[in-house]
């Protein structure tokens, strides 16, 4: 599976915490993220990581445009929830597209969670079907 990430610079470190927890599971699937969000989790855990700019320099618009060529099948994306935090179009767009080609969001570590358990149970293998890959999406061992 493609998994794309994304975490406001208040929400680095949780997602960095998250990353370090499920390193197992995330370790079996392509990983992309926002360039500072990258450096904290492949720092931190190891994980290869395709680094893309960062989010404000247009990899959030990188990651948007993957989703709309239906090549991320799972979105982390930890938003700053403080009053008057990040808020702004772009995001908009991407929930927007995400909601488009069903592709799972997680906004907070509650629903991250859930995501990457279901994705280890299985759960999610129907977006293999609905999106099929040379080797379902897999890295190459």
């Amino acid at each position: 599976m493609q998994i794309a990430i994304i975490a406001h610079d208040y929400k680095k470190e949780l997602m960095t915490q998250f990353c370090i927890a499920y390193c197992g599971v995330l370790s079996k699937h392509n990983l992309c993220a926002t360039a500072t969000t990258a450096k904290y989790i492949s720092e931190a855990t190891g994980l290869q990581i395709e680094t893309l700019m960062s989010g404000h320099q247009g990899g959030r618009s990188q990651i948007a445009s993957r989703i709309a060529y239906n090549e991320v099948d799972i979105l982390l994306y930890f938003r700053d929830t403080r009053p008057g935090g990040a808020k702004d179009e772009e995001e908009h767009e991407i929930f927007r597209l995400c909601d488009m080609y069903n592709i799972p969001v997680a906004t907070n570590i509650a629903t991250a969670e859930v995501i990457i358990t279901a994705l280890d149970r299985g759960d999610l293998s129907w977006r293999e079907y609905v999106n099929p890959r040379p080797n379902n999406g897999r890295r190459d061992s």
